[in-house]
């Protein structure tokens, strides 16, 4: 058996254990819907619910293996079962360059804009 927060670190769903072990201890994990410490074993056929802002990833464990393996491995041990991510969490940011000041009016309504936000309801 394997632990979750192990398991999340060698699927490569976060990038060290101790922000895997993290994410577990603050509720954003659940295994099979409910809420687990990190240390709780996952088994083939159980499904993990990773919350993102925005977004839940849902994979179901197909191999529990505890150590950290390649991209191409990785994604042989889950099955994804989350909807695609959605569009606007993707969208690139706007960025200003360093020293320019203080955004105009002008300036921020363009950004808004990008954004998808309308400055004027």
């Amino acid at each position: 058996m394997t632990r979750i927060d192990v398991w999340l670190w060698s699927v490569r769903a976060y990038k060290s254990r101790s922000l895997a072990t993290d994410a577990v201890k603050g509720g954003h994990i659940r295994l099979n819907g409910d809420p687990v410490k990190p240390s709780h074993d996952v088994k083939p056929g159980d499904v993990v619910t990773i919350r993102t802002p925005g977004w839940d990833r849902v994979l179901k464990v197909v191999d529990p293996i505890s150590k950290r393996v390649g991209a191409k491995l990785a994604v042989e041990a889950y099955e994804d079962l989350s909807v695609p991510r959605p569009a606007y969490l993707s969208a690139p940011l706007a960025r200003r360059d360093r020293g320019a000041g203080r955004p105009t009016k002008k300036d921020r309504r363009q950004i808004d804009r990008l954004r998808g936000r309308d400055s004027h309801y």
